[in-house]
């Protein structure tokens, strides 16, 4: 696995809440490549909507078993137009070069899109939220690429050292993070570092316009949410699996909901006992982080394992959907009143607007 730049303290077992070449390919690329600036003061309007544009491939597919997700910073001096045509000519290199093995995802963030005349949303960096220990060091990018496949770490590391090399001279890699999925059954939800099922409430793939924008010019991409989030799983597991339970609000050994039958029930958050309990606790991660509490907005959450240390384990947190105010606000929740969060520590973020693809599969900003 791929460790940090700089080491962290161990986790504590019970945790409070709380190129020059790319410039000129890029030049050269200019006249043809599709484009447009964000409306802030001074840039021409956004792009009209294109039907031949569609969400990234990456989006669309099943979960696969390892993911690498890398993180790119721009020099200073690329800016304006010069720098957004090179910074098109890149990604439309890398996309040729991966030729759809393994599956990628690309995002801009913040700086990128704050800097560059380029065809995107506005966006900006993810607030604080109660418990968070980030690590700037592994925290933020102009640019990041999620890559999954099914072949293994080699195959990503292969794929990273490509991007890498065909970034130079123009992005500088500021940090990555690998992870993978414990082997699991076709068709069945992957389990976490804690034993749970993770992804069951994700949207199946005939849903996943949800997660999308699928009008206005920016029809076909959506945002991700990255976060790294450190797992005390000695301390989680060494609960009495009633109380893990509690905490999930889900069962352990088949993932169905507290009251429901089987996994893909819907959680009845109006249900009670007698004594006027909640059957899906008040303080249950699965009640917290319930559609229900954002008018039945959707996010895809591709979530790995990962173990970088004998005291450092945890989530690979990726998340894609419409608007990051939607995480802030389930995050908000969660750090103020999951009961899970006595168990977790997110050490590391980042977003980015994730662009639609073109009809080769080149994502268009």
């Amino acid at each position: 696995m791929h460790s940090s730049p700089s080491p962290r303290p161990p986790l504590p077992r019970r945790l409070v809440l709380g190129g020059a070449a790319a410039l000129t390919a890029g030049a050269a690329l200019a006249a043809s490549a599709p484009r447009a600036a964000r409306t802030t003061a001074g840039a021409p309007p956004p792009p009209e909507p294109s039907p031949a544009v569609r969400p990234q491939l990456l989006l669309t597919e099943p979960q696969s078993p390892h993911t690498l997700v890398l993180a790119y910073d721009l020099p200073e001096a690329v800016t304006g137009s010069a720098g957004a045509a090179a910074l098109r000519a890149l990604v439309a290199a890398w996309t040729r070069a991966l030729d759809g093995s393994p599956r990628a995802a690309l995002a801009l963030g913040p700086g990128a899109l704050h800097r560059l005349p380029l065809a995107a949303p506005a966006l900006a960096e993810l607030p604080p939220f109660p418990g968070d220990r980030l690590d700037p060091a592994r925290s933020g990018a102009d640019v990041l690429v999620q890559l999954c496949g099914a072949e293994g770490p080699e195959q990503l590391d292969g794929a990273a050292a490509v991007l890498d090399g065909r970034a130079a001279g123009l992005l500088t890699p500021r940090w990555r993070q690998a992870g993978e999925l414990p082997p699991t059954a076709p068709g069945e939800t992957p389990r976490n570092l804690f034993g749970f099922k993770d992804g069951t409430a994700n949207p199946a793939p005939a849903e996943r316009d949800r997660i999308w924008l699928t009008d206005g010019p920016y029809a076909g991409g959506c945002h991700l949410v990255y976060r790294r989030i450190a797992m005390d799983v000695a301390g989680f597991t060494g609960l009495p699996t009633e109380r893990q339970e509690e905490v999930f609000g889900r069962r352990r050994e088949d993932g169905s909901p507290l009251g429901g039958s089987v996994e893909r029930d819907e959680p009845d958050l109006y249900a009670k006992y007698p004594d006027g309990r909640y059957v899906v606790p008040a303080t249950s991660h699965v009640r917290l982080a319930s559609p229900r509490q954002d008018g039945g907005a959707r996010m895809l959450r591709l979530g790995y394992g990962y173990r970088d240390g004998p005291e450092d384990e945890g989530l690979v947190f990726c998340a894609y959907l419409r608007d990051p105010g939607h995480f802030v606000r389930v995050q908000r929740r969660l750090a103020e009143n999951d009961a899970l969060s006595a168990f977790t520590e997110h050490r590391a973020s980042a977003v980015g607007w994730v662009p639609p693809a073109g009809p080769d599969g080149v994502p268009v900003f």
